[in-house]
């Protein structure tokens, strides 16, 4: 039997002029928007905000902040439960190859996100993450439209369960921040990401520069077109060099608690 609050989401979609937007909505979540506005915000990149009533310029970066926590919580809320007896290096690693960007880029095209989703042709070409972000966006809206228990059976059931093989994906190669956080759990090491920079490139598209400290040393910076892209990028030079010189781990492992 349909619930009342989504009966009432119902009868909005049928006197709903974007019936388009709220039909994707439903196939990609399963249930319809009581609160259009916030998917419509979703699906609004930097490149091309949009006007608010009240005179401000809007897009989907504080829904992508939003849903990105959402999603850290249930994914590891989700694999507690799923791998009791495991430690926490191997949860962390595991989430991380669920929430990085490749995964949710993977999963927004298979949603066919990009196709509702407004930025410029510019940024669609130069951007290989719209689709990504787009998703962190949706579970931000899902979260303010529907609540933590629907954004829970969202991403149980509509991400990890049809588009995630969980089995697969802890057998696969880790990406470099999980493997650079896993030996820095077994070493006893503490590990800090700063944020060191942040300016544009040629095209105007906002870079973001990461630096690693290991134990309190500098160990490795990287540049990103995200957050995430940057932290990647300067844990694979800050893994390599763990494994390239030796004078530099032994001085990192030195930081240890006896």
């Amino acid at each position: 039997m349909m619930r009342m609050t989504d009966l009432i989401a119902f009868v909005k979609f049928l006197f709903a002029k974007d019936k388009g937007l709220h039909v994707f909505i439903h196939s990609v979540t399963g249930f319809y928007p009581r609160d259009i506005k916030l998917y419509r915000l979703a699906l609004v990149h930097r490149s091309m905000p949009v006007k608010t009533p009240d005179g401000h310029w809007a897009n989907n970066e504080r829904l992508e902040f939003l849903g990105d926590a959402v999603l850290d919580a249930i994914v590891g809320n989700y694999l507690y439960h799923k791998y009791p007896d495991k430690h926490e290096g191997f949860l962390t690693a595991t989430r991380a190859k669920i929430v990085q960007r490749e995964s949710l880029n993977r999963i927004g095209k298979l949603f066919k996100i990009e196709s509702h989703v407004r930025a410029s042709s510019h940024s669609s070409s130069h951007n290989s993450y719209i689709a990504g972000n787009a998703v962190e966006a949706l579970v931000g809206a899902i979260y303010l439209d529907r609540g933590y228990e629907a954004c829970r059976r969202f991403i149980e059931r509509r991400i990890i369960a049809r588009n995630l093989n969980i089995d697969d994906l802890v057998n696969t190669e880790q990406n470099f921040k999980s493997r650079l956080i896993e030996w820095t759990q077994k070493n006893h090491i503490n590990i800090e990401f700063e944020l060191v920079d942040t300016f544009n490139d040629s095209d105007n598209n906002p870079v973001f520069k990461t630096a690693i400290l290991l134990g309190g040393i500098f160990a490795a910076d990287g540049s990103g077109y995200s957050k995430k892209e940057s932290h990647q990028n300067a844990s694979r030079t800050a893994y390599e060099r763990l494994h390239s010189d030796p004078i530099f781990t032994r001085q990192v492992l030195a930081t240890a608690p006896q």
